[in-house]
């Protein structure tokens, strides 16, 4: 009995430690491929899995999350013949861990070496000037040239970004005087575009400015011209109602006249701009006597009128 109790408790032990080896606990985001006598047969998702103790074993253990890889600093020649040194990042994630453990060996080391090596096809077949402000397009080229290549490993590629394009220091040098005289010449443009606006407006302004003058002047000579035109309508109805009263014999009107006259010609002679001193005698009687005189012609003008009418 002693021997069978042994035996019992030694399968007992042996039985516990096959169910330990065949319990297998895989962590979130990791994924673990099964061999069985060295061939693949199954893939153990997150979570407790049960294998065959001794006939299977756990082949690889993959981590199926996002994962970065940083793609090295390397020397590229571009289409130009410019040597610049550029790197980057590449984000990926396995999709099928089978594939991924048994399609490619060293799954990391291939897909950096495939990124760095369509990495400088692709920024070789390019010009300087497009490599510095074409990433966005480099990056889209890239991303289908690896993505299409890794797809046999089971594996998508969800981002590749060029981290840096260094030129080397003489090159950034010509290209910074390069820059700045494109911006003087710019500015000299923008100068030189301002002054002809400014010359373009200031010939507008004069041109509008003469066009007003001419405006002002026509209507100003328009209101001279309709002023004396009403001043000798004026004159005309005056001389009119002067007649008339003559001739009705009035001579009150015709006193009135000359006296206007004899007074408007002192007024212009003492205007006058070459007359410094005016010296007139002025005889009142005399002036009065002449109105008289004058009226007494008037009087036989308009008897004699009389009689022969």
């Amino acid at each position: 009995m002693g021997g069978f109790a042994t035996f019992v408790v030694g399968l007992a032990v042996l039985v516990a430690i096959l169910i330990f080896l065949g319990v297998k606990s895989v962590p979130q985001g990791m994924e673990y491929t099964v061999e069985r006598f060295g061939r693949y047969t199954q893939t153990l998702m997150p979570g407790l899995n049960f294998i065959i103790p001794i006939m299977d074993r756990i082949g690889r253990k993959i981590n199926m999350m996002e994962t970065v890889l940083d793609v090295p600093s390397q020397e590229i020649i571009t289409k130009d013949n410019a040597i610049v040194r550029v790197d980057g990042v590449v984000f990926y994630q396995v999709l099928d861990a089978a594939k991924a453990a048994y399609e490619v060996n060293n799954l990391e080391f291939a897909i950096l070496n495939l990124t760095m090596t369509n990495l400088r096809t692709v920024m070789g077949s390019m010009d300087l000037d497009e490599l510095l402000s074409k990433r966005d397009e480099i990056n889209a080229r890239l991303l289908v040239v690896v993505d299409e290549a890794t797809t046999p490993w089971g594996v998508k590629v969800i981002r590749i970004e060029i981290k840096d394009i260094a030129p080397p220091k003489d090159l950034v040098d010509s290209m910074a005087r390069q820059m700045k005289a494109e911006r003087d010449k710019r500015a000299s443009i923008l100068t030189a575009e301002g002054e002809r606006q400014a010359a373009i407006l200031a010939a507008e302004g004069q041109k509008q400015a003469a066009i007003l003058e001419a405006d002002g002047r026509k209507e100003s000579a328009f209101r001279d011209a309709e002023a004396r035109e009403r001043l000798a309508q004026a004159e005309a109805r005056a001389t009119l109602m002067l007649s008339e009263a003559i001739g009705k014999g009035n001579v009150q009107a015709i006193n009135y006249f000359i006296a206007q006259k004899y007074v408007e010609a002192i007024g212009k002679l003492a205007a006058a701009p070459n007359e410094k001193v005016l010296l007139m005698p002025l005889d009142t009687a005399g002036l009065v006597g002449t109105l008289a005189g004058v009226s007494e012609l008037a009087q036989e003008a308009l008897r004699k009128t009389a009689v022969r009418s």
